[in-house]
């Protein structure tokens, strides 16, 4: 769990991460999207980590960006819990269900 987010959950932040590559997941209709991996990601007003790393969808401010590996992003997000694990029917899953905090809706991003 990422305990530092859960600190500031609910509040809308400036951040900073350094884009670490491009990866993809499967969306909801079983399509791939793109998404986009910062690493060491901290508060902006006094650079204290928050986490190792995010993954966020590959929105419009991040396209706009021509990320290359090494670059410092900085962006605006709200910090919000989600569930991880398998919520499905099958009973030869297992896989416990957990909470995590993430940051949602990033706007402003720009290369540093």
């Amino acid at each position: 769990m990422r305990k530092k987010l859960k600190n500031i959950k609910g509040e809308r932040k400036q951040f900073t991460g350094i884009f670490d590559g491009f990866g993809e997941k499967k969306n909801y209709h079983g399509f791939f999207e793109k998404t986009v991996l910062l690493k060491d990601v901290k508060l902006a007003e006094d650079q204290k980590e928050l986490t190792d790393h995010l993954w966020f969808n590959y929105t419009k401010g991040f396209q706009e960006l021509d990320l290359v590996e090494g670059d410092i992003v900085q962006f605006n997000a709200r910090v919000t819990s989600y569930t991880k694990g398998y919520q499905g029917y099958r009973e030869d899953v297992f896989k416990i269900i957990e909470f995590d905090y993430k940051l949602s809706h990033p706007s402003k991003v720009k290369k540093v």
